[in-house]
């Protein structure tokens, strides 16, 4: 299904007010289902121009994604981004794929965001957010501690980062 159908779709569960039903058909529209995914929940809302979705539950444990009820008022690539990030970390927090440093589960899904290397059929955003996701990489990437084990391991991924960044500042 492409971005039109999907987007037409979401349309629709959103003038029935079914934004739980829309997050659900959009991670089993681009492929981001998990075992460990316990389901959507509501967060409230920031700004009309602002989202913030989360991902909650124990480490190890089955994890809810909570997304704002006006999630669908946002353009759809950045949506899709963002839940994937969330639904990233689902499988992060899973017990058979943990991910217990959160600069790196972090670092992971702001990668994913611009590289979809796991979840190819997410679509790119704007240079704008590209920009914006490439910087909180590297913002997580500075947190793992200069010389780190984990700034070692993820060296190859930072410097994608700062070249497909780098033309858009």
């Amino acid at each position: 299904m492409n971005l039109e159908d999907i987007s037409a779709h979401l349309d629709a569960y959103k003038s029935h007010d079914q934004v739980i039903d829309g997050a659900n058909f959009l991670i089993r529209s681009l492929g981001l289902e998990s075992d460990n995914f316990a389901g959507f929940g509501f967060r409230p809302e920031l700004e009309p121009n602002k989202m913030l979705l989360t991902t909650e539950g124990e480490l190890g444990g089955k994890q809810m994604v909570m997304i704002p009820k006006n999630l669908f008022d946002f353009d759809l690539n950045l949506v899709a981004n963002m839940v994937a990030h969330e639904m990233l970390h689902v499988r992060q927090k899973a017990p058979e794929t943990l991910v217990e440093d959160k600069n790196e589960r972090e670092f992971q899904a702001y990668y994913e965001m611009l590289f979809h290397k796991i979840f190819p059929n997410i679509p790119d955003v704007s240079d704008f957010h590209k920009k914006f996701f490439g910087e909180k990489a590297l913002e997580y990437y500075r947190r793992m501690g200069e010389n780190s084990e984990l700034q070692q391991k993820y060296a190859e991924q930072k410097k994608e980062v700062e070249d497909l960044i780098a033309p858009l500042t």
